[in-house]
């Protein structure tokens, strides 16, 4: 099993290349599943849960090509996917596949709308928090559909003559199940009109990539979206829209270790909220040609509390880094977590590099330190191992970190990245 080995100290200098955003590659991808004409998506990351998510859509029937080139900026690569559903050969999400992978129970909207049935595997629970699909059922129930739990599965069934448009209002807002109502809704008979919508950038691209295919949304991006549904899509070819968060991880990266770096082919429109919280920090932030530049001058970390908030909020898969740079503030700084419930499972890992931290609820409290110390680690999920790593960076001696396989559902090419700019990171085989 992997694991990466990191030996601090060292400032970042130079340039990295932001890969395209994992969460707007997945909805986009299950989207293909809504036409039989080939969908293009550009800019799709390397990753383990893309991979995933390309084997589950091809139990589905997809028939899928990737392209990949090498990029000019740095060593990752910008693949061009082509995802040609022209048959659906089966309309069931076994558990073997969802439970893998959270996203994948995303494919109920698609299969639902487009083939009037679909038998899709509860995904059971989540190690930040239970995240509960009651508002996916509630969504579909909206648009007509007929739902029963049977066995760890949703069986799904549109009335005879499809889905229909419906109104329904979240009672808290969910970017998951807004991707999937607004998928289902392209195809129903009639206009859907979603209130209380998550409003990220991923759902803004999602409905992008949905008007080129042909359908007619209005409101993405705000709290109230309009779909009015037409009766098919066509193939289309749209390009993933840039990682925030992967541009925020390298931004707090960079304010922790100190340097100057320029992130590449990224929009800081995207997480606004985040870099001016960084930039609270000490760190100075500038818009470029090219992307964002990120400097701190070696002046110390100013400590500053964020809470979690939906979009434009703080983002939550942003509050583990962020903390591994409080770390080193040089005072008491909070954060507040209030999307999960169960997302602080790093704390206690930033504790054995040196970390003064204590919990109170949903609230941290992070004294910072002078200095961390290198140590073993474990990652516990996606965003807790990056934070790990932060950490790292700054710590004196070495870090090892082990379960890297989260790292790799989120980060594409991370310690080649970070070696460019100077850090001493590398992958350890056992």
């Amino acid at each position: 099993m992997d694991r990466i080995r990191i030996v601090g100290g060292n400032q970042l200098h130079g340039v990295i290349p932001i890969s395209g955003a994992k969460n707007a590659a997945l909805p986009l991808m299950i989207a293909s599943l809504l036409t039989d004409d080939t969908l293009t998506l550009e800019n799709v990351p390397h990753l383990a849960d893309v991979e995933q998510l390309i084997r589950i859509l091809g139990n589905h029937g997809a028939d899928i090509s990737v392209n990949g080139r090498r990029e000019r900026q740095g060593e990752s690569y910008a693949r061009t996917i082509h995802f040609t559903s022209r048959n659906i050969v089966s309309t069931t999400a076994p558990y073997e596949l969802v439970s893998k992978m959270r996203a994948s129970f995303w494919v109920i909207g698609p299969l639902l709308a487009r083939e009037g049935k679909a038998r899709v595997s509860l995904p059971g629970g989540c190690a930040i928090g239970t995240r509960p699909v009651d508002l996916f059922i509630e969504g579909l129930a909206a648009l007509g559909a007929n739902i029963e739990i049977d066995g760890g599965y949703i069986d799904a069934t549109a009335p005879e003559g499809g889905l229909t448009g419906g109104r329904y209002v979240f009672p808290k807002v969910s970017v998951g199940a807004t991707h999937v109502l607004m998928m289902a809704a392209t195809l129903a008979n009639g206009t859907t009109v979603i209130g209380n919508a998550a409003r990220e950038p991923e759902v803004a691209d999602l409905a992008k990539c949905l008007n080129a295919m042909g359908a007619k949304i209005t409101g993405a991006g705000t709290g109230t979206i309009t779909i009015e549904g037409v009766r098919s899509l066509s193939g289309a070819r749209h390009r993933v829209l840039p990682d925030r968060i992967e541009t925020g991880t390298y931004a707090m990266a960079v304010a922790m270790t100190g340097g100057d770096v320029i992130l590449e082919d990224t929009d800081s429109s995207l997480l606004e909220t985040a870099l001016e919280a960084i930039r609270r920090t000490g760190a100075e932030i500038s818009e470029t040609n090219s992307g964002i530049r990120v400097v701190r001058n070696g002046a110390g970390i100013r400590p500053v509390d964020i809470v979690t908030d939906p979009f434009p909020g703080f983002p939550t898969d942003l509050q583990a880094q962020f903390m591994g740079l409080m770390t080193k503030s040089s005072g008491v700084s909070h954060i507040t977590e209030t999307i999960f419930e169960n997302r602080f499972m790093h704390v206690q890992e930033l504790a054995r590099l040196g970390a003064k931290i204590s919990l109170s609820g949903q609230t941290a409290k992070i004294e910072g330190v002078s200095r961390l110390k290198g140590a073993p680690v474990m990652a516990t999920d996606l965003r807790a191992s990056v934070s790990l790593v932060i950490a790292g960076l700054a710590a004196e001696g070495e870090t090892m970190v082990s379960r890297v396989y989260h790292l790799d559902r989120g980060f594409e090419r991370l310690e080649e990245k970070l070696t460019r700019c100077g850090a001493h990171v590398e992958r350890v085989s056992d």
